[in-house]
């Protein structure tokens, strides 16, 4: 399968979130706080999943499609004014004439497809992220049978500590089961894997507090021998990539046990997908493959996330947890 075409659309939704950060966030900045999810929705949400859908739509027609977004949201959500800026945004980057129609066929591309495989698009993973100036990324993932089988994955504010200065970045994807990263802007491709590191871990996790509970993860490493840890705070999918690259060895994700907020399948399967590529482990908190099965919702009650060296002393650690609280 070749996914050059979807490669090249991931690197043309960064010119468009770029372009929407750089001159045009602080005057639109959140379209709506409505949303299920109670994520911001912005123009680049939108001019995002509709250039990806696009490429779908071109290349690979008969394939399922989850994505995050949806023609009726954009209709319903968006002003004339905010139409028009989308419809100007994609008709300069894509280099042909787009109107709203198209724009509502792409968002909506393979949603109502059935098969062996689904692509799942994150346009906007960290959107908060993206609104507040720091990380985000875009995400395409492949699931086969309900199994995490490939990803592309941007992030513009790779290598620049929290910031989230996006002029660089880095781009990953799968070919042929195989792993790689190359600078958005394009160039050599280099094959990653994960870390071989068993102490001097460096652990990331959620900036968003609501998105996971940081005194349970800071219990887990410390009963896991893994307290001094260095650990950095970021948005979106990074993290995965991160784990995947080498970068980062540990990623955890254990809700706040009061949380009723559901893990959604866009955020995660392109990032599983480049771990276990990588080499890495990714499972749920009591080891078990996370299930991409169910559509939207991921049914796990967590994420563990490893180069597959301390993974065994994490699940301990988790287990430990779980069962105290149990008890209590």
């Amino acid at each position: 399968m070749n996914i050059d075409p979807i490669i090249e659309a991931v690197r043309q939704a960064v010119v468009l979130c770029r372009e929407v950060k750089h001159n045009s966030l602080r005057s639109m900045n959140k379209l709506s706080q409505d949303k299920q999810d109670s994520e911001p929705v912005t123009i680049a949400d939108y001019g995002s999943q509709a250039i990806i859908g696009r490429a779908l739509k071109t290349y690979f027609p008969d394939d399922a499609v989850l994505s995050e977004e949806a023609g009726s949201q954009f209709l319903e959500l968006t002003s004339d004014k905010q139409k028009a800026e989308i419809i100007n945004l994609l008709t300069t980057i894509l280099d042909v004439n787009v109107t709203q129609d198209d724009i509502v066929s792409w968002l909506d591309q393979g949603t109502s497809g059935t098969g062996e495989r689904t692509w799942i698009i994150d346009p906007i993973d960290g959107t908060k992220g993206f609104v507040a100036l720091r990380h985000y990324a875009v995400g395409v993932g492949i699931v086969e049978n309900g199994e995490p089988a490939g990803a592309v994955v941007a992030a513009p504010g790779y290598g620049d500590g929290v910031s989230g200065d996006d002029e660089g970045g880095a781009l990953f994807y799968i070919k042929d089961g195989v792993p790689y990263q190359e600078l958005i802007s394009g160039g050599d491709a280099r094959q990653i894997s994960v870390s071989d590191k068993m102490a001097d871990l460096r652990v990331v996790q959620s900036f968003e507090k609501k998105h996971a509970s940081k005194s349970r993860m800071a219990i887990v490493r410390e009963k896991a021998g893994m307290a001094d840890a260095e650990i950095t705070e970021l948005d979106s999918m990074e993290k995965y990539a991160l784990v995947a690259n080498g970068d980062a060895d540990v990623y955890l994700r254990l809700p706040n046990l009061d949380s009723t907020r559901p893990h959604m399948t866009w955020d995660h399967a392109p990032g599983v997908a480049l771990v276990l590529a990588a080499g890495g482990q990714a499972t749920d908190v009591d080891g078990s493959p996370l299930d991409f099965s169910q559509g939207r919702i991921l049914p796990n009650r967590g994420m563990v996330i490893s180069n597959g060296k301390v993974h065994e002393k994490l699940l301990a650690a988790v287990k430990e947890l779980l069962e105290e609280e149990a008890s209590q």
